[in-house]
């Protein structure tokens, strides 16, 4: 399937790869000129990379088989020669690290942050209750990308493992990874479970509550203190929580909400795998909690701004799941 960009736009370059901004004919996916057609996301990986071949391969395997709307759709892949191309729907707000980290970038209300926290649930949950019990095992801000009505989707499968079957506990594998993200044990043993993908959604989740960063580069400890260091001692006492929040948010979040979001991720941040909760039961109590009303006020609150200040873009996410193989 012979595809490629249209026009030398490079708007990402990741270590392992290049990603482009390309257009592409709807019905024949053939090359089409620069704002016509349908708009796509090019990976081209870099031709020097062995790693990033293998993790080509995953990606291609992992996303052409699996559909679901918090994952990112690949719409087709290239293999010519050395020029290896996976092509990919457009997400046009980018990634979830860009909204959080970036100076510059609109703030994300509290009921966004909770809906995309949702979304990438929803994401892990299809991955670990399929037969080949997926182990996403990159989850990260950067990983997870925004479409224009702020519905998240999970993205670069090329670390994805097949989880342990049968009367196994894990799987045995090398360590990749982010710091920050990444749960202790698989750190220590490079042992790999589901509770590892749940580790890290708790990071995510205290990124979405926090404003800052797992690396904990923003903390008072300094390059060795990561974001779960820093916030634990807050996570572990209901008094305390609330001073985790993101003091951009201006206090505008139901504090009901956002200590039962805390003590959801200070329960996916635990050291032992066993008393994390799967992410089935995390995805229930994160929409118990829109359900109950918190988000969802807040939301109103945001769109009563929006009309005075035009700041933000409220979205609705999709409610229905679709498995395909």
């Amino acid at each position: 399937m012979p595809l490629e960009t249209s026009g030398p736009i490079v708007f990402l370059e990741r270590g392992l790869d290049y990603v482009f901004k390309g257009w592409i004919d709807e019905h024949t996916f053939a090359p089409s000129k620069p704002g016509t057609g349908m708009v796509v996301a090019v990976k081209k990986l870099k031709q020097e990379s062995f790693q990033g071949h293998r993790e080509w391969l995953t990606e291609v395997n992992y996303l052409g088989m699996l559909s679901h709307e918090n994952l990112v759709k690949l719409i087709g892949y290239c293999s010519e020669s050395e020029n290896k191309l996976l092509v990919y729907e457009y997400m046009p707000k980018g990634s979830l690290e860009n909204h959080l980290f970036r100076k510059g970038v609109q703030l994300m209300p509290w009921a966004i942050r909770m809906r995309i926290a949702v979304d990438v649930a929803k994401g892990l949950s299809f991955l670990h209750s399929l037969d080949a019990n997926v182990i996403y095992r990159d989850l990260k801000a950067s990983n997870v990308l925004l479409d224009s009505e702020f519905n998240a989707k999970l993205s670069d499968f090329g670390l994805a493992r097949e989880g342990p079957k049968g009367d196994r506990t894990h799987v045995s594998t090398r360590v990749v990874g982010t710091r920050g993200y990444a749960a202790p044990e698989y750190i220590a043993t490079g042992h790999l479970t589901p509770k590892s993908d749940v580790y890290s959604f708790g990071v995510v989740l205290l990124e979405l509550l926090s404003g800052k960063r797992a690396t904990g580069d923003e903390n008072a400890g300094g390059a060795e203190e990561t974001l779960v260091d820093w916030a634990k001692p807050f996570l572990s006492d209901s008094r305390k929580v609330l001073r985790i929040m993101d003091s951009r948010l201006g206090g505008q979040y139901s504090k009901k909400g956002a200590q039962t979001a805390a003590a959801l991720a200070l329960r996916c941040l635990q050291n032992d795998p066993k008393n994390r909760p799967p992410m089935t039961e995390v995805l229930a109590a994160l929409e118990q909690l829109l359900a109950l009303g918190s988000a969802p006020r807040i939301l109103g609150q945001a769109n009563r701004e929006n009309k005075m200040n035009d700041k933000f873009s409220p979205h609705r996410t999709m409610r229905d799941i679709r498995q395909s193989r």
